[in-house]
């Protein structure tokens, strides 16, 4: 991921947000030395953000699709009471590895249940109806992602939706990823179902609302 928002400005959000906690820390260091692709950690400024929506929305059933490192799962868990659950999907087992060692070290990890596997099989899989989710994953599968979720969650339910900026290249788009992502923002602000607003957060966050 590139950002292509000023730097500075970055930064300055950054700098302007509330620290998160030590664990969290760690696990961003630790993937920014270990990892390859670091540049998909959630990071400070959203994963706040993830903290705060859990809050708002107090979710007893929550759904995130791209698990990585663990540290969006643990910022949204962080946000939610101590009943709900958070059910997370990975495909990498190094990285499924990673996350299920922070959740065993924080006292957030208890609500959450990371399960390795396509993610459109573990959503199909879902009985309770959706609080909250977070997509975060392979981005031609976005729009297959966004219609099994929507399908499932709660009336006032809320769906996050990350890089829908794809670094400027949904302006432009010219590959399927950058097609994928530039065909669901335009379906979404034409979806009468929902309530919408694209944020400016990092590479463009999605906030969805699904009417009642």
């Amino acid at each position: 991921m590139k950002l292509f928002i000023d730097e500075t400005i970055q930064n300055y959000a950054h700098e302007s947000t509330k620290a998160e906690p030590e664990l969290l820390q760690r696990l961003a260091e630790k993937t920014r030395n270990e990892m390859e692709r670091p540049q998909m950690l959630t990071g400070r400024l959203e994963g706040r953000f993830l903290k705060l929506i859990a809050q708002l929305v107090r979710p007893k059933l929550a759904i995130e699709v791209g698990t990585f490192t663990g540290y969006s799962a643990l910022s949204i868990a962080e946000g939610m009471d101590d009943d709900a659950r958070l059910i997370t999907c990975e495909i990498d087992p190094k990285a499924q590895a990673v996350a299920q060692a922070a959740f065993d070290a924080s006292p957030h990890g208890r609500k959450i249940e990371l399960r390795l596997g396509r993610a459109l099989e573990t959503i199909r899989s879902v009985s309770s109806p959706i609080d909250l989710s977070f997509i975060d994953a392979d981005k031609d599968m976005y729009p297959r992602y966004y219609e099994e979720i929507l399908a499932r969650t709660r009336p006032g339910g809320v769906i996050v939706l990350d890089n829908m900026f794809l670094s400027g290249e949904a302006l432009r788009p010219h590959h399927a990823d950058s097609f994928a992502i530039a065909t669901l923002n335009r379906t979404i602000v034409l979806d009468p179902r929902v309530e919408n607003v694209l944020l400016t957060i990092r590479d463009g966050v999605q906030l969805v609302r699904k009417k009642n």
